[in-house]
């Protein structure tokens, strides 16, 4: 299997450049987040290679970060390479995350080829794997609400009582004790309000 590439490119055309590597040439698709990057005639791409029966193509990636989330992406059911690349063009890996873990369907949906329901599939299906993946180059804090349950039940009772998601979420996120339950956080958050 073919992990990274480090060669010259001979020819780029959005979103596939053509990259040299001891005289053989690869034709690779990146996603534009990538392609916007590669300012150099010299390049180091992770690869990620995608065989089907009748085709093998390669997707590269400026960053390890980038093909792992590609990587996860591909695991959702319905959700292919050409669909994955598409997602990773439209969002860099930080605004991906930040839209999963905020549930910003709108943003997914703005991806061409991604419907509600995709989005919606990916966020519930991404949510958890995002907490266990080991990126090193995100920027994105990930908040308390994303680790603790008693912060989600004080979401949940909070848009029962009324107020939408990123409201409650925003109640919360001015409350830095985590050790407090879900009574005494309902509680301040509507004091906050």
């Amino acid at each position: 299997m073919i992990g990274k590439l480090t060669g010259n490119i001979l020819i780029k055309n959005p979103p596939e450049i053509l990259l040299e590597v001891g005289n053989i040439g690869y034709e690779i698709l990146c996603p534009m987040s990538s392609f916007y990057k590669i300012n150099d005639d010299k390049v180091s791409l992770y690869i990620h290679l995608h065989i089907k029966e009748d085709s093998h193509t390669m997707y590269g990636f400026i960053s390890n970060d980038e093909k792992t989330l590609f990587r996860e992406l591909i695991r959702v059911n319905g959700v292919g390479p050409k669909a994955a690349l598409a997602i990773l063009s439209n969002l860099d890996v930080n605004s991906l995350i930040k839209a999963v873990i905020e549930e910003e369907y709108t943003l997914l949906v703005k991806t061409p080829g991604i419907g509600k329901k995709t989005a919606q599939k990916l966020v519930v299906e991404l949510k958890d794997r995002l907490e266990k993946l080991e990126l090193t180059n995100i920027n994105y804090q990930k908040n308390t609400t994303f680790n603790n349950q008693n912060l989600d039940r004080a979401s949940a009772a909070l848009q029962a009582l009324g107020f939408k998601n990123k409201e409650a979420d925003k109640m919360l996120s001015l409350i830095k004790d985590e050790s407090l339950s879900t009574e005494e956080l309902i509680r301040i958050a509507l004091k906050n309000k």
